[in-house]
């Protein structure tokens, strides 16, 4: 018998469900994650999430429902981490898929849970942004998890909603968060954080990563995404609470408007409506404005002089730590230079590696009072 975790938002909330699933149930079956293929333009050049159209070498789990294996390709130009982490992971990573709509996610729930059985289900969310009502400034994408949480609720099975690492994925504060917050479930260890090691390595997720790093003792602020925004690591980064479904539901406004979609232009609509816009317009503006720069070449010598300059203005900022992603869009690099640049940091300057984040320091000197 196996456990279903559902990846809210897909992407570095795939890799924290099998986090949660090593520390919450350990040796036992290993889980179902169903999760989107959705890596934003670091990893896949295409906007929005890729569907099953998308990949060859799939593995059919249910009339509606596809496996991504470790064999399984995207379709160039598209890109997606999944087959990598069916490679190094033990879990089975299923897809959700969005192109019809929320009633196209509840279909294949039920055929899930009618196929496995599962002992539990729980839906996860890494950050917390699922519990946003949709006009808050600092929200930036909402459209995912709304989908899955209004699937989710239309499911005849027991789901429990989990957040992990509230406020981290810089979305909403924490202490907007925390009366929303139920009981805890768990608090991650360093322990925890060894079943996904070899993936921290290399998946570019900044909210995962920060649980991580929390976890591992780090603390500080660190600065993410490209417009650097910053978020406290605390005591309160590796924890784990419960949060009531219909809560939830009851608050998240875009959830509540999309539970009849049956495409995802519809989604889409009803995000510009409420939310103000569709994030998926956003990577799609952002991909046309990437096609039109000129090619960035990885120079050693000026990327470290670069980062030095980097450094200093991000210490007069009161930042601690930063991601790789941020460094790669500060530093105005593409984003497929993400790991040579990664590797290049760590090779110069081993100790500012707080895997799986980068510690800020400077080359200024320190002045001395007279």
């Amino acid at each position: 018998m196996k456990r279903l975790i559902v990846a809210a938002g897909g992407g570095g909330d795939a890799v924290a469900a099998a986090m949660l699933h090593a520390a919450l149930y350990g040796d036992e079956d290993q889980a179902v994650i169903l999760t989107y293929a959705w890596d934003r333009l670091l990893i896949d050049p295409v906007p929005g999430p890729r569907g099953p159209e998308n990949f060859t070498g799939l593995e059919q789990l249910t009339p509606a429902v596809w496996a991504v294996p470790a064999e399984a390709h995207p379709i160039p130009p598209a890109g997606s981490t999944l087959p990598r982490l069916a490679t190094e992971l033990p879990h089975t990573f299923a897809l959700i898929d969005p192109q019809h709509g929320a009633e196209g996610i509840t279909r294949q729930l039920e055929e899930l849970v009618s196929h496995l059985s599962p002992e539990s289900i729980d839906l996860l969310d890494v950050g917390g942004d699922i519990l946003a009502r949709g006009d808050e400034p600092t929200l930036k994408s909402p459209l995912a998890d709304a989908l899955t949480l209004a699937a989710c609720c239309q499911v005849n099975a027991p789901i429990r909603l989990l957040v992990a690492g509230p406020g981290l994925d810089g979305e909403l504060p924490l202490d907007k968060l925390r009366g929303m917050l139920g009981p805890l479930v768990h608090t991650f260890t360093a322990k925890d954080v060894e079943s996904v090691n070899s993936v921290l390595e290399w998946h570019p997720s900044e909210a995962t990563g920060m649980i991580a790093a929390t976890a591992r003792g780090v603390r500080g602020t660190c600065e993410m995404r490209d417009a650097g925004l910053p978020v406290p690591l605390t005591d309160e980064g590796p924890i784990v609470h419960e949060v009531d479904l219909d809560e939830a539901l009851s608050r998240n406004q875009l959830a509540r408007a999309i539970t009849t979609t049956t495409t995802l232009d519809e989604v889409e609509a009803h995000s510009r409506e409420i939310c103000g816009y569709s994030e998926i317009d956003y990577e799609r503006n952002k991909a046309a404005w990437l096609k039109e720069q000129p090619p960035v070449k990885l120079v050693p010598e000026a990327v470290l002089s670069q980062l030095d300059q980097f450094e200093d203005e991000a210490l007069h900022r009161g930042i601690t730590h930063t991601t790789f992603r941020r460094i790669t869009e500060a530093l105005n690099l593409n984003g497929s230079l993400r790991e040579d640049l990664r590797q290049l940091l760590i090779s110069s300057r081993p100790k500012q590696y707080d895997a799986p984040l980068w510690r800020i320091t400077t080359t200024c000197p320190v002045p001395v009072d007279a």
